[in-house]
């Protein structure tokens, strides 16, 4: 969109404020709202704010810094709205005082990663995000009751008391541009998932911020709770962020070559799909960032703990989609260990570089495994060269702050502040004492 068409739209639509959006490293989605008489000067000169206050982002004198707004991320907020007067959104970048691009927002990250794949002759790279999610109720006062929200299982229709709502989650994002493509009951009883259509990486990130505020939105405005939170309740299927990728050379998939035997998969994918699982130890602290994360990452479950790849194995790290015959645009390959708690701009980031070092340094996978290594010996693994995912964010942030790979993706400034806020969290968690603990040991010891 241009300025002329944004204030157009503000004109019919009677928008009244409009929200500039952000997001910190740790994924904490930021916001300042102008009237609208004051978005053509923000369009036009920008908004300068003093951002030291910000947890993790800056220091106390670099705090002079403004938001360039993407029109391209303009939106009615449907649940703000009304016939009589509206409210917008837009999703900012954040500048320097030397009008250079501040280099530890997650967006800029992301965005040179971006640059870095087209001086590769790569044109776009392609993510298609798939979101679970909890629904519980909520108490008198507000706070989640931790039953699931109906008994229903996988894609059930009949005992599923969400279908209207997840109907009306659905049209909310629409309004907002996103392209729904599927929204169902997922394995667990109170579990969803939300599919939105592929998209280049940046404007899918964008995406994943509209959707989550969306549906919380639509979510407490039924008295419900939705969480994206990896693993809100024991033995029970857990909550992923399954990302399906291909990169593209105009309106070619790269990824696609009939000529290849495997699944059609071109050298370049096989070189991407060897950097992922090359990598994927050292980004897993990006890509499951909170304690939480590791709750999921654990086997059976159909949880994606073994760094290997192959096409019927839901146990493996990376699997490759089947498609049409005629489908060859549809060949991608699906990363399956995040959950939507990352930030998706330096999770997108952190995936693409990984992929993109394969393809520089024709990094060739292991061997593609069809069978469920949840059942192999672990001379079995030894010998297929199958490593784990870490078992813990202690020991996925040990992984990540060794790495000069992650390290230049992120920034040094990024990279320590980013380890500095997860080892907080970790200190902060082992002060914690569990209800586990209290029954396993209270009476015993």
């Amino acid at each position: 969109m241009n300025k002329k068409e944004v204030l157009d739209i503000c004109e019919q639509k009677s928008v009244r404020f409009v929200h500039l959006q952000f997001s910190d490293i740790v994924w904490i989605v930021k916001s300042v709202t102008i009237p609208i008489s004051k978005l053509e000067d923000a369009i036009d000169n920008n908004v300068w704010f003093d951002w030291s206050s910000v947890e993790w982002f800056t220091r106390i004198y670099e705090s002079d810094m403004y938001l360039k707004l993407d029109l391209d991320t303009f939106a009615i907020v449907p649940w703000e709205s009304d016939s009589k007067a509206s409210v917008a959104r837009i999703i900012c970048d954040i500048y320097l005082p030397n009008w250079e691009h501040f280099e530890w927002d997650p967006r800029h990250i992301l965005r040179k990663q971006i640059e870095r794949a087209k001086k590769m002759w790569f044109d776009n790279y392609y993510v298609w995000p798939e979101l679970e999610f909890f629904l519980f109720p909520l108490d008198e006062a507000w706070k989640p009751i931790l039953n699931p929200h109906d008994d229903a299982w996988y894609f059930d229709y009949s005992s599923d008391k969400a279908h209207t709502l997840r109907q009306a989650m659905s049209s909310v994002v629409s309004e907002m541009w996103v392209d729904v493509e599927t929204i169902h009951h997922e394995v667990a009883p109170g579990q969803h998932e939300i599919d939105f259509k592929y998209n280049d990486a940046i404007s899918q990130a964008d995406q994943v911020l509209t959707v989550k505020t969306a549906l919380r939105a639509v979510a407490a405005k039924n008295n419900l709770h939705i969480t994206f939170m990896p693993k809100p309740m024991a033995f029970v299927n857990w909550s992923g962020m399954h990302v399906h990728q291909s990169l593209w050379k105009g309106w070619k998939n790269v990824f696609y070559d009939k000529s290849w035997k495997y699944c059609n998969l071109s050298e370049e994918a096989m070189y991407f799909i060897g950097g992922q699982l090359e990598h994927m130890q050292e980004i897993t602290a990006i890509t499951n960032p909170i304690i939480n994360s590791y709750k999921r990452l654990v086997p059976w479950y159909e949880a994606p703990v073994y760094v290997a790849w192959g096409q019927t194995n839901r146990s493996a790290l990376i699997r490759i989609p089947r498609v049409t015959k005629w489908n060859d645009a549809a060949t991608r390959c699906e990363l399956r260990c995040p959950d939507a708690s990352a930030n998706p701009y330096l999770a997108f980031a952190a995936m693409l570089a990984a992929g993109l070092d394969g393809i520089e340094n024709k990094t060739t996978p292991p061997d593609p495994i069809d069978e469920n290594i949840f059942l192999f010996t672990d001379k079995k693994a030894q010998r297929m060269r199958v490593k784990t995912l870490p078992w813990s964010l202690n020991e996925a942030i040990t992984k990540m702050s060794k790495s000069k790979f992650v390290e230049e993706v992120l920034g040094k400034h990024t990279f320590d502040k980013y380890i500095r806020a997860k080892k907080a969290e970790i200190e902060w968690y082992k002060l914690q004492v569990s209800r586990w603990e209290i029954d396993s040991y209270l009476r015993n010891y």
